[in-house]
């Protein structure tokens, strides 16, 4: 590749109008900001900018020849969507850069509209493989900023394959979890760490215990931060960077302040500059680091550029920890107040209601079907103890299920990088002579490789993120047979984007959901162990005295489960604007497997004939209550909005 200094750009936050000033004085080539309203950094009233400061920052910056990008980047309801296609109006005449933008309605509206300022995919897009991106190139995308868990020789990978812009996260605040697949403060404060206002739950004190006894596995010596993840800071790497073809390196922080943010932006931009102009001779001084070092807010990483770092990428101690957002709470339980939207969804089904169930292995999918269950999910990641399934497992209960007159839908993983493309473009391929009744994605480019290698329904997974009507018709626009609401929409909020959408929905009703996924191994980094005990059932213990349990996949991320399962059974008659309601059985015991599907199975079938006369079964719930291995609650449900 030729090495040209305008091969790449230094992309600096802004958080107010000092900062600007400070960022671009120190020789950052592009900004990125928000405005005042649709953006991850909506904490503070300080920070972002109004819409007058919005057009004098972009004038400001195009007179020093400098980029400016909109920051459009959270989850959008159904009730904030007027509000988003005005100010999409506004960005059109005041033409920045870019705008860097999550949810998909953004790329349905631009489409709709003529919107003509390019668009860039967040990182909350969690984009990881070439199939996303081509799907994302394909509605005029030039630019992804790729999933933080990516290698270096991964992104010089995907750069070759698709010619897409890569830009990367190159120094500050880093999440734990994989981008946009975290629920764990919108469900639990309302807080959404999609829609900018995360209290980040992975920055508590966590105890690692064994998830069924309760007794502590460690010996406390490192430290109680868990999941505190150092900052990342790749200031010793930028050759590396630049031969991997990333064109914008970005640095974290809209709510630093003008003198940490000029600092950080100066010692990049006068490295690049200096290897630019010798590339053979450069080096970096000792000096220089540790100039770096010295204005570090917490330790620093590499994180994984070059491959999981463990346990050497995380803060133990929190001692350098800048600001603790939140604490831990006891989960909400059954007993919890919930707000119930003013205009009461009639108990009255549009069709007969059908009840899916995701199940772990065979022994689990009988008792299902036996029960009552239309549709099986299975396959995705398979957690420890349990085994991926087999082709001849997946024909077997293919032919079990249609005996009972239900489907079995193959579900692909959340996270889908080149190893898992190719497996599970293979198992797609295949998926019809198998008898198997439908796909199941987590991701647009799992969408895409469905679409490419099977004729099957295609039905859309939790991950996507679906939380408004714009959204879930881009979906169904692109092939999706049926969308599953946001785990972090309220009862409000699901009335809504029932009423904003042709696409069939389902929703989660009952089962264990996901508070983060992460590529880090909680156990092996905290136990200094080359492989988990598949026999031993880990947990985190928070300060409320609650386990979150971890779920080990064949792929070994890590999937932090909430404390309480969810239960909607006494909701019911709210939501039966939805067409589909699941179960998630992947970590119950068959038996509980056949006793939660025979009770949702015969509440619906009594709802659906009984109507407004409908009463459920409160020794059902209690049945049901006892029966769990962890407590039941309601999750973001009871929420009148989730902000």
């Amino acid at each position: 590749m030729e090495l040209t200094r305008q091969s790449v750009e230094i992309l600096a936050p802004v958080g107010n109008w000092d900062v600007l000033e400070a960022a671009i004085g120190a020789g950052a080539d592009a900004v990125y900001l928000g405005g005042k309203r649709f953006n991850m950094r909506m904490h503070r009233t300080d920070t972002n900018f109004d819409d007058e400061k919005l057009a004098r920052a972009i004038a400001y910056a195009h007179e020093r020849k400098v980029k400016l990008y909109v920051t459009v980047n959270n989850l959008i309801s159904d009730r904030e969507m007027p509000g988003m296609r005005q100010y999409l109006e506004l960005l059109q005449k005041l033409q920045p850069d870019a705008l860097i933008v999550q949810d998909l309605s953004i790329l349905q509206l631009a489409k709709e509209t003529g919107f003509t300022v390019p668009l860039h995919a967040s990182v909350m897009m969690n984009t990881h493989n070439e199939h996303a991106v081509r799907q994302l190139q394909a509605y005029g995308l030039t630019r992804v900023v790729t999933n933080r868990e990516m290698t270096l020789d991964q992104l010089r990978l995907l750069k070759e394959r698709t010619g897409i812009e890569i830009e990367y996260f190159i120094h500050g605040d880093m999440c734990i979890a994989q981008s946009g697949q975290c629920i764990h403060s919108g469900v639990l404060f309302g807080q959404s760490s999609n829609r900018g206002r995360c209290l980040k739950p992975c920055r508590w004190p966590y105890q690692l215990v064994d998830a069924q006894s309760g007794d502590v596995l460690e010996s406390g010596e490192q430290g109680p931060y868990k999941l505190a993840l150092k900052d990342m800071c790749l200031y010793n790497h930028l050759p590396e960077l630049i031969q991997a073809g990333v064109c914008s390196f970005k640095i974290e922080g809209r709510m630093r302040t003008a003198d940490f943010v000029s600092n950080i932006v100066h010692l990049y931009s006068s490295a690049i500059d200096r290897y630019f102009d010798d590339p053979t001779g450069y080096y970096l001084t000792e000096k220089e680091w540790q100039e770096m070092q010295e204005n570090r807010s917490r330790d620093l990483s590499t994180c994984y550029s070059f491959g999981n770092p463990g346990a050497a990428a995380i803060g133990y101690t929190g001692e350098r920890e800048p600001r603790f957002f939140s604490q831990a709470v006891v989960e909400p339980g059954l007993d919890t107040p919930v707000a119930l939207p003013k205009q009461q969804m009639a108990a009255d089904f549009p069709h007969q209601p059908t009840l899916s169930v995701r199940v772990a292995d065979r022994a689990a999918a009988s008792e299902a079907l036996e029960n009552g269950a239309n549709t099986l999910y299975v396959g995705g990641e398979s957690f420890l103890p349990h085994r991926p399934w087999t082709k001849e497992n997946l024909k077997a209960l293919a032919q079990e299920a249609h005996a009972a007159n239900a489907k079995v839908v193959v579900a692909a993983p959340r996270i889908t990088l080149e190893r898992e493309c190719s497996e599970w473009s293979h198992l797609f391929k295949q998926a019809a002579e198998l008898g198997l009744d439908g796909l199941m994605v987590s991701s647009i480019g799992m969408l895409r490789l469905a679409n490419e290698h099977a004729s099957l329904p295609i039905y859309g997974d939790l991950s996507l993120n679906l939380f408004n009507g714009v959204t879930a018709k881009w979906l169904q626009d692109n092939g999706l047979r049926q969308g599953t609401v946001s785990a972090e929409a309220t009862c409000e909020q699901i009335w809504d984007l029932c009423q904003h959408t042709p696409l069939p929905l389902e929703m989660i009703i009952h089962g264990p959901l996901e508070a983060m996924v992460m590529d880090h191994h909680l156990p092996e980094a905290i136990l200094g162990l080359e492989k988990a005990d598949v026999d031993r059932s880990y947990g985190l213990l928070d300060t409320a005295g609650q386990i979150h349990p971890i779920a080990i996949d064949q792929y070994e991320r890590n999937h932090v489960l909430f404390a309480k399962d969810l239960c909607l059974l006494p909701f019911l008659p709210a939501l039966t604007s939805v067409g589909s309601y699941r179960i998630e059985g992947q970590h119950y015991t068959p038996a509980l497997v056949g006793q939660i599907t025979k009770t949702y199975r015969k509440e619906l079938d009594e709802l659906a004939a009984k109507k407004d006369a409908y009463a459920f079964s409160a020794d059902a719930l209690t049945a049901l209550s006892e029966a769990s291995p962890r407590p039941l609650g309601i999750g973001a449900f009871r929420y009148r909005i989730s902000r």
